[in-house]
């Protein structure tokens, strides 16, 4: 019976190295450990030995299934590696070196728009700051006076990972950073805070004509002494009057979000449809551009600024929704599709 053993478990070596790729090796996965394999066959084959005979060639046998097993998942890696490499040797090979041929593709819309939004705010003073996509709770919703169990988390469905992060799903998350690391100057030499950070946010939410689960914003923030609405009003108009190269319609309507008091958000009449009512605005008439409004003291506090000294506001610039209405996209899940037909017409003459 031992002999049984030496000679399969030579038999499964063979046979796992000689597998060319996952398909034989599952077939081989079945033929030694399936429920009619030769490993389970031994174990059948045991009823003719006696007790002590059967523990040991019981034990034996056990060791060669784990063994089996253990070689078949390694075979398992080792081919999904080969599998990649000839995937990779099998791409055509080009020369990174030779010069782009930039008639072929164009920047996307919502690049085009981000970049002339950082122009122009830079043009007034704004710092242009990164943030990571993937940031803790504190980041996203506690720094920004949204604590655990607030009703206002009920209006963003996000996406939660494994190790209690999550998918940032608005660029407030980097208010709290963005205070801490300009606090300090503003504090010692009084420069103003002036920032935007503009970056991909996630919800899960149903998708429609004006509505993604990813779509993009810029957060801006200023914070100095006696900041005011009309200080927001002028920033925002200014902003929107140089990408439309127009004055644009705005209107401001009362708004609840928790980091900001009062809020209010910032509509533009609808450019699509110049007002009458579409899909794309939801037959209003507006489109909802810009949450907004003057920093809660708690989110200054928070960032470690005196509410008692500074006043700022933020807004949450909606960089997909305003490259709809500067190239008139009546549907924003054209702007995800990566239909080419569709994303080709533009170029940087646009900008």
């Amino acid at each position: 019976m031992d002999n049984k053993i030496e000679v399969l478990r030579e038999e499964i070596r063979q046979k796992l190295a000689n597998a060319k790729d996952l398909s034989e090796l599952d077939k081989a996965r079945v033929e030694y450990l399936g429920k009619k394999g030769s490993i389970t066959a031994l174990l059948k084959g045991m009823k003719n030995l006696s007790n002590d005979e059967k523990k040991t060639f019981g034990a034996e046998v056990n060791k060669l299934k784990a063994a089996a097993a253990k070689r078949i998942e390694e075979r398992v890696e080792e081919l999904k590696k080969l599998q990649i490499e000839a995937e990779i040797n099998a791409m055509p090979k080009f020369d990174i070196t030779a010069p782009a041929d930039l008639t072929r593709g164009s920047y996307h819309p919502i690049t085009l728009v981000q970049r002339q939004c950082e122009t122009i705010f830079k043009s007034m003073g704004f710092t242009v700051e990164d943030y990571p996509e993937v940031v803790t709770d504190y980041e996203c919703f506690e720094s920004v006076n949204i604590p655990k169990h607030h009703p206002a988390r009920d209006m963003q469905d996000t996406y939660y990972l494994e190790n209690g992060q999550l998918l940032k799903s608005q660029t407030s998350a980097a208010q709290n950073a963005i205070l801490k690391k300009y606090g300090k100057n503003l504090e010692e030499n009084g420069v103003p805070i002036k920032a935007i950070f503009p970056g991909r946010c996630f919800r899960n939410e149903a998708t429609d004509a004006s509505h993604e689960n990813t779509f993009f914003q810029m957060e801006g923030m200023m914070v100095d002494k006696d900041i005011s609405i009309s200080n927001l009003i002028f920033f925002m108009k200014t902003m929107l009057s140089e990408v439309f190269q127009r004055d644009v319609k705005v209107r401001l309507r009362p708004g609840f979000f928790p980091f900001v008091e009062p809020g209010f958000e910032l509509d533009i009449n609808c450019e699509i449809c110049g007002g009458t009512g579409c899909s794309s605005c939801k037959h209003s008439g507006w489109l909802e551009l810009c949450p907004c409004g003057m920093i809660h003291p708690n989110v200054l506090r928070e960032g470690g600024v005196d509410p008692e000294k500074y006043t700022g506001f933020a807004f949450g610039l909606g960089l997909t929704r305003l490259a709809m209405m500067k190239y008139k996209v009546k549907d924003i899940r054209d702007l995800n599709s990566g239909n080419l037909k569709s994303l080709a017409q533009f170029t940087d003459d646009d900008n």
